[in-house]
């Protein structure tokens, strides 16, 4: 039998008002400094630079594959990559707890008592909640922060918007922006993954994003991003030094194997349940 779990996760549960999209500047702009760049995105992550982990809980919604989706996350992540996301239910055990570290992932689900081990993280994430996000995404999605890399090139628009490239194995295109007058902090307002995703930062406090919005950044096949959900984060704690125990899953000695395709014909990305 194939577990239903991850499909009450993305059930629509109510109807939730979508945020508006954040109008990004294209085109060339005008180049700006190497030294210019790198000194405003220093000040746009001064906040986050120093964090070597964070724990919070997520409020999420939004789309994934054309299905409303809310739920509940309480997550994990470090600098290193390594990830934990256990999507919990109103009452008894958790939808899922997913863990990634040193590259390998292992997802357990409770409610079926079905387990995979040792997958790749974005496939794992990817086949349970339509999310083709690594550890290493999650760290950087959650905490506003982008990568350190190389510096490509960098383009100012106005007064207000800066773009700064930025090499590795993933390019980022880095969109900082202030409001207000000269004096305002400059702060990343956006946060493209080349043909990966595109995360969108809103409500600032104390220096770090409360909100972001998380859609695909790839061309759409059928007219809409394959995911499109925003992320509430409360209860946020930094820098708490997380243990092992953190990235180990309690796995069940009678739980059974569950193949990644089988997890994805259950997920957002499968056919809908007509029962």
């Amino acid at each position: 039998m194939i577990p239903r779990a991850a499909v009450v996760l993305l059930a629509a549960l109510t109807a939730s008002c979508g945020v508006r999209t954040m109008r990004l500047p294209s085109g060339p702009g005008a180049p700006l400094p190497d030294a210019d760049a790198r000194a405003l995105l220093a000040e746009a992550t001064a906040r986050c630079r120093d964090l070597r982990d964070l724990t919070a809980e997520a409020a999420v919604s939004g789309r994934v594959a054309g299905r409303r989706l809310r739920g509940r996350l309480l997550a994990g992540v470090d600098r290193a990559g390594s990830a934990r996301l256990e999507a919990v239910a109103p009452f008894g055990r958790p939808f899922f707890v997913f863990v990634a570290t040193a590259g390998r992932a292992t997802l357990l689900l409770p409610r079926d008592n079905r387990v995979v081990i040792g997958a790749p993280p974005a496939a794992v994430l990817d086949a349970v909640a339509g999310l083709p996000l690594d550890g290493s995404d999650l760290f950087h999605v959650l905490t506003g922060c982008p990568p350190e890399a190389p510096l490509v090139r960098a383009a100012a628009f106005g007064d207000d918007w800066r773009e700064i490239r930025l090499a590795g194995d993933r390019p980022h295109a880095v969109y900082l922006r202030r409001s207000g007058d000269e004096g305002a902090p400059w702060r990343v307002a956006a946060d493209v993954a080349d043909d990966a995703w595109r995360a969108e930062y809103r409500a600032y406090r104390s220096g770090m994003p409360h909100e972001a919005r998380l859609s695909s950044a790839g061309p759409p096949e059928s007219g809409s991003p394959r995911f499109d959900i925003t992320i509430e984060l409360s209860q946020i704690e930094t820098n708490v030094a997380l243990d092992e125990r953190t990235w180990t899953v309690e796995i069940p000695p009678d739980a059974e194997p569950i193949t990644l395709e089988e997890l994805r014909r259950s997920g957002p990305l499968g056919p809908p349940s007509h029962g």
